[in-house]
């Protein structure tokens, strides 16, 4: 758990760290995550994947080569299934947008 922000969770780490990957989260939220994932080995390692994920859809289709409504169905498409794996419910609503990070249960075989 990270020293910046106590109630951070892995959890709400994890379910943002594709917009700490795109830069699309403030310079706070953004110092948070950082110091979290610099301090927890567990998101370190999970979020190592992620990066390299990220740097394979830019050398895929960072160039000219894929349109913008591709790559952006694309992100779309990787963030929603980020978001599923998590158990993770994102609502957009008048006052903003809400995140709720649901532990999933373990499966039996676990």
């Amino acid at each position: 758990m990270s020293s910046g922000d106590p109630d951070a969770t892995c959890e709400d780490v994890l379910a943002e760290v594709w917009l700490f990957l795109d830069n699309e989260c403030d310079g706070t939220r953004r110092e948070i995550l950082r110091q979290h994932l610099d301090e927890c080995g567990t998101c370190l390692e999970r979020y190592g994947i992620e990066e390299h994920l990220k740097e394979l859809l830019h050398r895929k289709c960072g160039g000219e080569h894929a349109p913008e409504e591709l790559r952006e169905r694309l992100r779309s498409s990787i963030r929603d299934s980020v978001l599923r794996q998590a158990d993770v419910t994102v609502e957009h609503g008048p006052e903003g947008t809400s995140v709720e990070v649901r532990e999933k249960p373990a499966s039996p075989t676990e």
